[in-house]
């Protein structure tokens, strides 16, 4: 993965940070939006796009760009590492292939184990029965 042509396709928005914080806060736009077009990149090949689509839907809009959101420091420039760092972390985790899932059997314990239980359950439903002959 190109992380620099990637790099230079993002977009970065900024806007004024809600939340307490007095007089700094209503003046310093240190809110920091992440913009990333994932169905116009240049530098991703078609199944990468697909899979990222697929795997970050929840974070994308409906144009098909990716949004991540940043106020968490009071510097706008840390604000935009942290939004970096988080995109980069998405894009590694989306684009990693799935394991295949091998398919196991239950070891010789784990079936007797099994076997037992359903005998004491079997049993112990079998003394809450109605016999009339005991009766």
């Amino acid at each position: 993965m190109n992380l620099e042509g990637i790099y230079k396709e993002l977009k970065f928005k900024t806007s004024r940070s809600g939340g307490a914080g007095g007089q700094h806060v209503n003046k310093v736009s240190t809110r920091v939006e992440l913009c990333f077009d994932v169905e116009h990149s240049g530098v991703l090949s078609e199944k990468q796009k697909a899979i990222i689509s697929y795997k970050l839907r929840n974070r994308m809009d409906s144009r098909g760009v990716l949004h991540i959101h940043c106020d968490e420091s009071r510097s706008q420039l840390k604000n935009k590492a942290i939004a970096y760092e988080r995109f980069t972390q998405l894009l590694e985790q989306a684009l990693k292939p799935v394991k295949k899932r091998k398919a196991t059997k239950p070891g010789k314990a784990a079936i007797k184990k099994r076997l037992d239980a359903k005998k004491k359950r079997s049993e112990k439903k079998e003394s809450r029965r109605f016999d009339p002959d005991k009766a």
